[in-house]
């Protein structure tokens, strides 16, 4: 057995546990997962997404506040909590609202929200009226020592698009999404972060010249860090060929020159972390024509097969995946207490299965894997609370 767990932290009884070729790891840390709760739950719910997260060795999920209602209330937070761990046995860690409604106009009440329990506020993707008022909501965010978590999109780019614009769009008759509508938006995020002196992390980059950017700040020495969701490393818009509504995701599945510079970036340390971006969405919601199915793949299922293949290709060794999973995410996310709280997760790094409806366990089935034989599953799971 492979050992992946930091040397102070408390060890599982393996007694009677066939362990012989297996990783232990730290439970892993999600940066970014919708559960569909409260507010979609046709798509999922706490319950279902909680339990098909725990079975995978997910026990830490960060979640964007865009659910139904906007979680801009601090009041309400304890509460989804609670009903996280009990329902799905997962902790939640939840991002408050930047801006009311996420309207883009006016700051939301962090205040509130900080004293509710968020551990950082975010527009989820939205835009802003302009760039001054996101210049005041991060000046604002400061005064509270909140961190900004940014999913970098310029709407003005992007509006409309429903694919990364290149050949592969083109050829299909696809509205295109250029990589500038991140980058744009990812600079002057940057600028501001520095201006400000805020702590700002940047989820679900995509482009190679996000990559570069992120460098460059970092040698600067600002307050940023990043996450890529999975599929990314694995994926590109080639996936997209014959309209495959699954691999329909924003922000869009890019260039193959935009992919490896992603692995580069995750393997020189420039990428913090890795996250799931699971977004588990009913049959019907995949039925439609590409452009009018509703983008978000399912992932806690696939996820950690995911992570075992970018060890199989060299990509990242062990530690260097703990490290992306588990250990970065957890401090992006201010789990103070991750060790306190503990549990571990086995994982069999040989074992083979079909990716199935059967065979996930999330409610949403909507991923380009589907039919695939993937390598890499939780064998058990350690964890004493629920």
């Amino acid at each position: 057995m492979k050992n992946l767990l930091p040397t102070d932290w408390q060890q599982p009884n393996l007694d009677g546990i066939d362990t012989q070729g297996k990783w232990l790891i730290p439970p892993i840390v999600d940066l970014c997962a919708r559960l569909r709760e409260p507010g979609h739950q046709s798509h999922g719910t706490l319950a279902s997404e909680g339990r098909a997260a725990r079975a995978n060795g997910i026990l830490h999920v960060v979640l964007p506040p865009d659910t139904d209602p906007i979680l801009q209330n601090g009041s309400l937070l304890k509460g989804l909590r609670e009903k996280a761990l009990h329902d799905g046995g997962v902790h939640l860690h939840i991002l408050g609202a930047l801006t009311n409604d996420l309207g883009g106009e006016q700051p939301a009440n962090l205040a509130g929200l900080k004293q509710g329990g968020a551990i950082a506020v975010t527009n989820a993707g939205r835009g802003f009226a302009n760039d001054l008022v996101m210049l005041r909501c991060l000046e604002y965010a400061a005064t509270f020592g909140l961190k900004v978590f940014f999913y970098p999109d310029e709407p003005s780019l992007s509006k409309g698009g429903v694919a990364h614009e290149g050949y592969i769009a083109s050829f299909h008759g696809l509205q295109g999404i250029p990589w500038l509508a991140e980058t744009i938006a990812l600079s002057k995020q940057i600028l501001m972060a520095e201006e400000t002196g805020i702590q700002v992390h940047f989820s679900q980059i995509t482009c190679r010249t996000s990559v570069e950017l992120i460098a460059l700040a970092k040698k600067k020495g600002l307050p940023v860090t990043c996450d890529v969701a999975m599929h990314q490393l694995h994926l590109t818009d080639d996936d997209i060929e014959g309209y495959d509504a699954n691999a329909y995701v924003m922000p869009p599945l890019r260039s193959n020159t935009d992919q490896k510079a992603l692995i580069e970036g995750l393997k020189d340390g420039t990428i913090d972390a890795i996250c799931s971006h699971h977004e588990p969405l009913s049959s019907s919601a995949k039925q439609a024509p590409f452009g009018e199915a509703t983008p978000g793949i399912s992932n806690f299922d696939t996820f950690v097969a995911l992570g075992v293949k970018l060890v199989k290709d060299g990509i990242l060794t062990p530690e260097q995946l703990i490290e992306k999973i588990c250990l970065n995410p957890a401090k992006i996310a201010g789990i103070a207490n991750y060790d306190a709280i503990g549990g571990a997760v086995l994982i069999d790094p040989e074992l083979s299965w079909r990716v199935s409806k059967d065979t996930m366990l999330s409610a949403g089935k909507n991923t380009p894997f589907i039919g695939q034989t993937l390598t890499g599953k939780v064998a058990q799971v350690f964890f004493d609370e629920v």
